[in-house]
């Protein structure tokens, strides 16, 4: 016998939507499971029932927005703190990316829910995603994720000399943190004083820890890449949406 499993977990897994949007969904009475309305939070399905939604939790989910900001330094991704200000709140119109082609208004009530997918440190700039869209909070930092991510990161090597061969090895592959190991990297000179980072995992200020280890001050860091959405000419402190034929 197959173990029921809750009805926002298996939605979650049949990727449509998150378990929080599943929970609202259900409280609204907007999912059925062979047919039936559930609305009882923690209601458990087994995999082989036929769970549907109503149209109003389509529409809904199809009018949630992603934006695409290239941070600058200075901004915390999430909460503010210390003083500092949240990414979120650049975004208003006037920062909107006079080039962004998207058929989208902005209103007011799109900043409700918008939460960072991923972040990038205080010092850190580039490609920061905000969503409403638990679908794509999860493709990006669900615990299963393995979409790239790409850095570029001016460095100073603080020893004689230049970084040996064997330490950028040690980049690509061999490092640990916290006492586990990193998953394999992609590392190579960018040019004399820059690097290129392509991650498939993002432990907190990992590449400037990275860096660290093996004897290289990092300068600059800069994301310029998530999975197939590129930062582009996006300019610093502005914003676009992401465009409905994007996909990460």
């Amino acid at each position: 016998m197959t173990e029921p499993v809750r009805l926002s977990k298996r939605m979650s897994e049949l990727g449509l939507c998150s378990r929080r949007e599943a929970d609202e969904w259900i409280e609204r009475g907007w999912v059925k499971v062979d047919g039936v309305t559930i609305s009882e939070l923690g209601s458990k399905v087994l995999p082989h029932q036929k769970i549907s939604v109503e149209r109003q939790a389509s529409a809904e989910q199809a009018r949630r927005v992603t934006i695409l900001l290239n941070k600058p330094v200075g901004y915390v991704s999430g909460q503010a703190e210390d003083g500092y200000q949240p990414a979120v709140s650049l975004i208003n119109p006037g920062t909107r990316w006079k080039e962004d082609k998207a058929p989208i208004r902005f209103q007011r009530e799109q900043l409700r829910s918008l939460v960072p997918a991923g972040r990038l440190d205080i010092d850190s700039v580039g490609l920061l995603v905000l969503t409403q869209d638990g679908r794509i909070a999860k493709q990006l930092i669900g615990e299963n994720s393995s979409i790239e991510k790409e850095y570029l990161v001016r460095v100073q090597y603080t020893k004689p000399g230049r970084l040996p061969d064997a330490d950028l090895q040690r980049l690509n592959h061999g490092l640990s943190l916290d006492g586990k190991k990193l998953l394999p990297a992609r590392v190579r000179w960018q040019n004399e004083d820059q690097l290129n980072f392509i991650l498939r995992e993002g432990k907190k200020r990992q590449i400037r820890r990275m860096c660290e280890a093996v004897g290289l001050k990092v300068l600059g860091l800069k994301r310029v890449r998530i999975g197939r959405v590129t930062l582009g000419d996006l300019p610093p402190g502005q914003w676009r949406y992401l465009h409905p034929e994007e996909k990460f």
